[in-house]
């Protein structure tokens, strides 16, 4: 293989595509947005910066991976800024949680809450770090393309009772409703239910101890612009605002795409980093992506988000980088979401303030934000978000008045909101999915989409649709299980 596409530039795609070129495969990355990131977008407004999607950052060690294949430094073209407390938790009540990887003080909060749970998080932190070695270390960047490497992996994930959700497992160890909530939350972060979604996702408790929580400074989409730059620096061609209408095969072989312009480019592989339903359904010609369509239609996806952007006069020292506002319900409500496809009035509240870590987001003297608020796919409730998104955004700004921000209405400067409708339009999710495919324990693994296609041969997949999912680790690990697939079968070619 000495030539291949990459369909799509978000975190995904660029990881794939710097280590194929970095292995020497010529590769052209396309993107039909106006500038990379995919979910990692970017908008400057008035002044202020605000991050689209991805604002945690773990592992940071799988990304300067990127950057030591070629004896690079990911630190001359990024900088990561730690985040602490990682988050900070805050009930209804008024009662609110620092978790963070300060040992002595988590054992504190936790105390204070109950003492009785400090022996009861112990256990869950080592379970955590079971199922990491396990799940993460093990078995992330593995790519399951037959039953019987599922088969291989059963067993340890018997051991651990993965059949549990991660709800469960939390609440074995831990008494206190508030912190099962603290402990169980982590799986939203890549759209799973943490009332439905397997214990081995635990281990992102594990990712984040170890890892520590960071953030780019710049914004996450300074994360993809270095990516970029150490993608072009090796030879790499980046192609923005021309979007794949069609990926073209013939005898079991993809040949080529053409492209929205008109322009055809051909390559020896081609990768789609695109929404999976949208590569099958939309982009693959014949009888195979209508096939493929038909199995993900089947298939449980991912709740959407709404998101409200906005800036404001003056600053609040007292409100850290990451906060989750909890609400009164929280089975119900993730009921709600998952299940009924109601869009809740009493809902709950990730708020990202990434000028409390990174002043140079906003003009001086102002602060950038952002609510979401998890919300049903479109395919699970008929909401039309052209009347409901600003009477969203109006009850958000009044429940961040009521219990964080005070005056907050009459601070804010400029604002603009995201829906599940502009996740369709904009990154062609199917349903307007955030995080793509729901995982659960049947749509991991070798349930998931596979790094590459079954019946065609040099078609592969990368990004949160596929194994081992999404989140930022998720969809790098992905990227490291797709190449070893392309360049070991490039290394077959040589050979034959």
């Amino acid at each position: 293989m000495r030539s291949a596409i990459v369909i799509g530039a978000g975190i995904g795609g660029l990881a794939l595509a710097i280590r194929l070129q970095s292995a020497g495969v010529a590769v052209d990355l396309v993107e039909a947005r106006d500038r990379p990131g995919g979910r990692a977008y970017v908008w400057e407004r008035d002044g202020f910066t605000f991050d689209a999607g991805p604002t945690v950052i773990t592992d940071p060690a799988c990304l300067a991976e990127l950057w030591r294949l070629t004896g690079a430094d990911m630190a001359a073209d990024v900088t990561l800024l730690p985040v602490s407390p990682f988050y900070r938790l805050q009930w209804p009540d008024g009662s609110h949680f620092d978790y963070g990887n300060d040992e002595p003080a988590l054992r504190r909060e936790i105390a204070a809450f109950n003492p009785a749970d400090v022996a009861g998080y112990e256990r869950f932190l080592r379970y955590s770090e079971a199922v990491h070695a396990e799940g993460y270390v093990k078995l992330g960047a593995v790519p399951f393309l037959d039953f019987a490497s599922m088969l291989k992996a059963a067993p340890a994930l018997a051991r651990q009772r993965a059949w549990r959700s991660v709800y469960a497992t939390v609440a074995s160890h831990v008494r206190d409703a508030r912190l099962r909530e603290a402990f169980s939350f982590h799986t939203l972060l890549v759209g799973g239910n943490p009332m439905a979604t397997s214990a081995i996702y635990a281990l992102i408790h594990k990712l984040e101890k170890d890892g520590g929580v960071w953030f780019a400074q710049g914004g996450t989409n300074a994360l993809v612009a270095g990516m970029v730059r150490q993608f072009e620096r090796l030879g790499g061609r980046l192609r923005v605002g021309d979007k794949v209408v069609r990926i073209h095969s013939e005898c079991r072989r993809a040949t080529g795409v053409t492209l929205a312009s008109g322009h055809s480019l051909r390559a020896d592989a081609i990768a789609s980093n695109a929404d999976v339903m949208h590569s099958y359904r939309d982009l693959l010609a014949g009888g195979r992506g209508r096939k493929m369509a038909r199995r993900l239609g089947r298939k449980k996806w991912s709740p959407s988000l709404f998101v409200l952007h906005f800036g404001v006069e003056g600053h609040y020292p007292g409100v850290p980088h990451h906060m989750i506002l909890f609400a009164q319900r929280y089975r119900e409500l993730l009921d709600d979401i998952y299940r009924r496809g109601v869009l809740s009035d009493d809902f709950a509240i990730y708020l990202h303030h990434p000028s409390a870590t990174d002043p140079s987001l906003a003009p001086p003297g102002r602060s950038t934000f952002y609510a979401l608020v998890p919300a049903p796919h479109l395919g699970h409730a008929a909401i039309d978000w052209n009347r409901e998104g600003e009477t969203l955004a109006r009850k958000i700004i009044a429940k961040l008045e009521e219990r964080l921000l005070p005056d907050l209405s009459q601070r804010i400067v400029t604002r603009f909101h995201y829906t599940p409708r502009d996740f369709s339009a904009d990154l062609a999710a199917h349903h307007g999915s955030a995080f793509s495919l729901l995982p659960s324990l049947t749509q991991s693994a070798w349930f998931r989409t596979h790094n590459r296609d079954d019946a065609i041969d040099n078609l592969y997949f990368v990004g949160a649709g596929t194994h081992p999912g999404a989140g930022i680790p998720g969809v790098v690990a992905s990227a490291k299980a797709t190449a070893g697939l392309m360049l070991d079968a490039a290394a077959l070619a040589v050979a034959d």
